[in-house]
């Protein structure tokens, strides 16, 4: 437990450079309190008290601003970078040197039982405002764009951007679009461009049936 416990801090002085000793990170790191609070909470949730639970769980979201819920498995040196708004619903499990940043979802797609929140392998990272949604896996040393939504399975080695989620590097090949954000795909530019080629191609019509009409009034 102490090796665990020491993990969750040694993982914060590696992914961040404003870390600048133990005592710092112990009593300002709200992500790490999190992760403790939710350890022993999820001690308890196995153990089937589940009240106990999360009556820690709702305490630790109030002070921290992060909500994991109890039942979550979350593997060694999980790091949680400025958390607020970060959500972790009750069946995601989530690997070793995983790493989350503020305003991350790893939630389910609807009312569905079962396995409904999605499992994140070893050296998975998820940017800012990310939404992973669903019982979905997310392979291993993959990383999600910040503000995008991963609907499907994402493959090891992977880079994945959008909305939704689209891998565009695969096992260090880059798979278009560019992840360059002024290269990545705008849907809603597309629509607009979609719709002034239809606009373009009814006015096209319209003006040859006015032609047509005239030449046939000329006729008459």
């Amino acid at each position: 437990m102490f090796k665990l416990l020491k993990d969750d801090v040694d993982v914060i002085f590696e992914q961040d450079p404003a870390a600048r000793n133990y005592l710092e990170v112990i009593l300002t790191y709200s992500g790490l309190h999190a992760i403790w609070a939710h350890r022993l909470a999820h001690f308890f949730f196995k153990n089937k008290l589940f009240f106990i639970a999360r009556v820690i769980s709702q305490i630790s979201r109030f002070f921290t601003g992060i909500e994991i819920h109890p039942g979550a498995v979350i593997g060694r040196r999980f790091f949680i970078d400025h958390g607020m708004g970060v959500v972790i619903g009750e069946t995601c499990e989530i690997g070793d040197n995983v790493t989350l940043y503020q305003g991350v979802t790893l939630g389910g797609t609807g009312k569905e039982r079962g396995k409904r929140h999605p499992t994140l392998e070893d050296n998975v990272l998820v940017a800012t405002g990310a939404k992973v949604l669903g019982s979905i896996v997310v392979g291993a040393n993959s990383k999600v764009g910040a503000g995008s939504v991963v609907l499907k399975n994402v493959p090891m080695n992977s880079t994945v951007v959008g909305i939704p989620g689209k891998v565009v590097i695969q096992n260090g090949v880059r798979i278009k679009p560019d992840l360059n954000h002024q290269n990545m795909p705008d849907p809603v530019m597309d629509k607009c461009e979609s719709m002034e080629m239809k606009i373009a191609r009814l006015q096209q019509e319209v003006e040859e049936l006015k032609k047509a009409r005239q030449e046939e009034g000329q006729r008459l």
